[in-house]
């Protein structure tokens, strides 16, 4: 009987540096429960057989990878990719569960790409570590997807854990972990229940562009490059500039967000979720109405120290931070209130 073997990864939530990825700045963020697992038997053909719990099915020959549109891309652009490296593999089965809703911001994606490259690199022993799987995944999204993402979700699902928060530089990789004070904060993370989509051509696409065309007048390499103090001295046009100062923003809040946690000043954390959830509301303009929504309705509630959009935004989840033992009260009146307001379910994932 052929061997069989297993890896998973965890999804993530971002706590705070939205869309600074990209732009080589800082993000924090954590595991969470949800995961997704691979378990794969190798073949002795070039044929590669693809199986997912909710019942989805595709089959390939290695070398032979055709974008499709579809969940198979991020599986088909890691074989391909990793075929290209001159990593040695042949044909396998591979069958996918995951727990993790698909659409709600919290890395479906990158829990997928992680897990998969996993399993491929147990079973076929090769020579990748947490962050060479990272950077392929991140390429995969890129190069084969076509979904110019940044390297944060890959490096969370890849290094992070639960109960600690990934204090991360995008721009050299470095990282530092930080622990969460989990004995008076509790992290609540509520899915809209409206998919964001990340695909090629959209939003996010867009808002990259932005940043880009941004550097390119500012002369500057990334948006991590210049302060708050100085872009404001700059003549940007009045969208580049909301786009610009949402990001430079957005990565001084992770660095007082770091001193926040290591301090346990959760008031002042609270304060910044809220300013970044204005930020990525009103400069970026990622948010939605229902996504607004669950955000007031969190705040509402004097145990709630702030609330946000987290993700790339046009749907997706929020996360929360409440006072330790109160997030499972605040998310199932939030959730009730939301449905009651908008017709929606909403789910709490952690």
């Amino acid at each position: 009987m052929n061997e069989t073997f297993i890896e998973r990864a965890y999804g993530r939530v971002n706590l705070i540096g939205e869309h600074t990825d990209y732009n080589g700045g800082w993000v924090l963020p954590t595991a969470i429960p949800q995961f997704t697992e691979v378990t794969l038997t190798k073949r002795k053909d070039r044929k590669i057989i693809l199986k997912s719990s909710k019942d989805r099915y595709f089959s390939y020959e290695l070398g032979n990878e055709k974008h499709k549109g579809s969940w198979v891309d991020y599986l088909q652009g890691a074989t391909k990719i990793l075929a290209a490296g001159k990593h040695r593999i042949s044909g396998f089965e591979a069958t996918i569960h995951s727990t993790m809703p698909e659409g709600s911001g919290l890395s479906s994606s990158a829990a997928l790409e992680i897990s998969f490259l996993k399993t491929i690199t147990k079973a076929f022993e090769l020579n990748l570590s947490a962050v060479e799987m990272a950077r392929i995944g991140q390429q995969i999204e890129n190069e084969f997807v076509g979904a110019r993402v940044g390297i944060m979700d890959q490096m969370a699902c890849s290094l992070a854990i639960i109960g600690e928060a990934l204090f991360l530089d995008t721009y050299n990789l470095t990282f530092e972990k930080i622990k969460l004070p989990l004995d008076q904060m509790d992290l609540l993370v509520i899915n809209s229940g409206i998919s964001h989509r990340l695909s090629a051509g959209g939003g996010y696409n867009e808002r990259r562009a932005q940043c880009e065309e941004a550097c390119s007048i500012l002369e500057i390499k990334h948006l991590r490059d210049i302060s708050i103090e100085d872009l404001q001295k700059k003549d940007l046009p009045e969208l580049l500039m909301k786009r610009a100062r949402h990001v430079v923003t957005e990565n001084a809040r992770v660095h007082e967000a770091v001193l926040s946690l290591k301090n346990s000043d959760l008031i002042y954390l609270g304060e910044l979720f809220y300013a970044s959830h204005r930020s990525m509301k009103d400069d970026y303009d990622v948010s939605i109405p229902e996504i607004d929504l669950l955000v007031e309705l969190c705040s509402l509630d004097k145990m709630t120290f702030g609330a946000r959009l987290t993700g790339g935004g046009f749907g997706g989840s929020v996360v929360a931070v409440t006072k330790n033992g109160e997030a499972d009260r605040i998310g199932q009146a939030v959730t009730a209130e939301y449905r009651m307001r908008t017709g929606i379910k909403a789910t709490i994932l952690s």
